[in-house]
């Protein structure tokens, strides 16, 4: 792989569908939301079809399908359900992501070791289907040697401890944790899997990640919506990008 390859941006629009749901009417619209990310130079568009529906419907997967002119990077757990989704649907990639009903957001990244045989069954028609098939995992050697060998493309390191760290003010921790992913980042590259990250980044701390320089694409969502509010969507997409580029040259 490159020593430093372009590095992408992929704007998660799950919680404008959030914003949508809690009056259940139809708007915020999370398609319009993808169109600005695209017209603003997001390089695709991330969304979580959670099992509970909580905020993007297989309606908005349907019309994103259509309206996208970026890559679409359908998230979702690796069920019977959303396997039969994702092969109707074929998008550019998929992203198997854990999911418990309890949680507010996705709290860590998928146990891929223990569960490595069953899969390497899940991912196979996705990967003969044309999908990249992407594994959001800890930054963890186990779950990064076991994610290429059951064929997957891609790993997204979670980020969520290094920003949680960070806003925590704990310092040292988050260097340390930051030093761990770039380590398995490099791990990652060495394996021949393409790496992405993300989870929690915002303007504080998106630089040092970005500055990795295995890392080809980061998935952000909350934090720019919620930044949208002040600024506007593609106002506080074109700051992110250019502190992203600002590192990255």
């Amino acid at each position: 792989m490159t020593e430093t390859a372009p590095l992408r941006l992929g704007m998660n629009i799950d919680h404008v569908a959030t914003v949508r749901n809690a009056r259940g009417s139809e708007y915020p619209d999370p398609i319009r939301a993808a169109k600005l990310a695209e017209d603003a130079g997001a390089d695709g568009i991330t969304a979580h079809l959670r099992e509970d529906r909580r905020h993007i419907t297989d309606a908005d997967i349907e019309r994103l399908m259509e309206a996208l002119t970026v890559p679409l990077n359908f998230e979702m757990a690796a069920t019977d359900e959303m396997h039969a989704i994702a092969l109707r649907h074929k998008p550019h990639a998929v992203c198997l992501v854990p999911e418990k009903r309890e949680e507010r957001t996705t709290e860590g990244g998928l146990e891929v070791a223990r569960d490595e045989n069953r899969l390497a069954h899940f991912i196979a028609p996705l990967r003969d289907a044309g999908c990249r098939v992407s594994i959001f995992i800890a930054a963890d050697r186990p779950q990064i040697e076991a994610a290429a060998r059951i064929g997957a493309a891609v790993v997204e390191l979670h980020t969520g401890a290094y920003c949680d760290l960070h806003a925590e003010g704990r310092f040292d921790e988050r260097d340390a944790e930051l030093e761990r992913l770039a380590q398995m980042a490099a791990f990652a590259d060495s394996l021949s899997l393409e790496v992405h990250a993300g989870h929690g980044l915002t303007y504080d701390t998106v630089q040092p990640i970005a500055a990795l320089p295995q890392v080809v694409e980061l998935n952000i969502g909350h934090f720019l919506i919620g930044e949208a509010i002040f600024r506007g969507i593609q106002p506080a997409i074109l700051e992110m990008r250019r502190l992203m580029d600002e590192v990255r040259g």
